[in-house]
C-alpha cells in the first residue's frame, strides 16, 4: 500500500484543506468575537503547518511540471527573487491599484485590507494568520495545487491565469486586477525556481509589509490622500 500520494492527490487534498480552512470561522460564529478570531487564527496557523507537512512527506512523488522543469533551482535564487519579490510585489500592487481605481472609478481603498486591519486592531494575534498562515496555504493551493493540476492540460500560462484570477475573486474585493496580477506575478516566480518557497517568501512579506503600514497609519492618525 503506498504511502505516499501523487500530484493530483496531494493538490486535491490540500485544496479541501484550505476550504475547510477558509470556512471555519462560520463554525466559532456562536463563541464570542474573540474566541472566534483566536480559533481562527489557530485554524490557519494548523493549516498552514499540515500543508507544510503534506509537502515534505510527498515531496519525492508529488512534484508539478514547474518544478521539474525549473532552471534557477539554487536556494540562493530562492531567497533573491523570494525577498526581491516582497518590493516587486508592493510596486506592481500600487501601479495596478492606481490604474483599476482611474479606470473604474472604485474607491482609493481595498475593502479586504481594511476589515483585516480591523480584526487585528481587536486581536493582535490575527496578524499571525494573515502575514504568515493564509499566504502560507495561498501559495500551495494557488500556485503548486491549482497549477500542478491544469498545468498538464493547458500550458503553464493558461494555468496561472486560471490560479490567479481564483485567486482574486476569493479575496472578494471588488478590486479584481489588483490581486489576479499579484497572483499572476506569485505564479511567475514560483516557476522561475520551481520553489513553492519563493512566492511563499514574497507573498508572506508584502502581506507583513501591509500590515505595518496599515497599523502606522492608525496608530499615527495618518489619513492618504484622497
Amino acid at each position: 500500500m503506498p504511502t505516499n500520494l501523487s500530484i493530483k492527490k496531494l493538490s486535491f487534498t490540500m485544496i479541501l484543506l484550505y476550504g475547510i480552512v477558509f470556512f471555519s470561522p462560520f463554525l466559532f460564529k456562536p463563541f464570542s468575537r474573540d474566541i472566534m478570531i483566536s480559533a481562527t487564527t489557530v485554524t490557519y496557523i494548523l493549516g498552514a503547518v499540515l500543508m507544510i507537512w503534506l509537502y515534505f512527506k510527498n515531496k519525492k512523488t508529488a512534484n508539478t511540471l514547474v518544478e521539474q522543469e525549473a532552471k534557477l533551482t539554487s536556494p540562493v535564487f530562492t531567497l533573491l527573487l523570494g525577498f526581491s519579490g516582497i518590493f516587486i510585489a508592493m510596486i506592481i500592487q500600487a501601479i495596478v491599484f492606481s490604474i483599476e481605481t482611474t479606470i473604474t472609478g472604485a474607491k482609493p481603498s481595498s475593502e479586504n485590507t481594511q476589515n483585516i486591519i480591523a480584526v487585528i486592531l481587536a486581536n493582535p494575534l490575527f496578524i499571525l494568520a494573515t502575514t504568515i498562515g493564509g499566504p502560507i496555504m495561498e501559495e500551495f493551493v494557488f500556485r503548486r495545487s491549482l497549477i500542478g493540476l491544469t498545468e498538464a492540460y493547458t500550458g503553464f500560462w493558461i494555468s496561472a491565469i486560471i490560479s490567479s484570477s481564483l485567486f482574486s475573486v476569493i479575496h472578494q474585493d471588488g478590486h479584481f486586477f489588483v490581486y489576479f496580477f499579484m497572483g499572476f506575478f506569485f505564479a511567475v516566480l514560483y516557476k522561475m525556481t520551481g520553489k513553492i518557497w519563493t512566492s511563499i517568501i514574497a507573498h508572506c512579506g508584502m502581506n507583513t509589509l501591509v500590515v505595518i503600514a496599515q497599523l502606522m497609519l492608525h496608530y499615527g492618525n495618518i489619513e492618504l490622500p484622497k
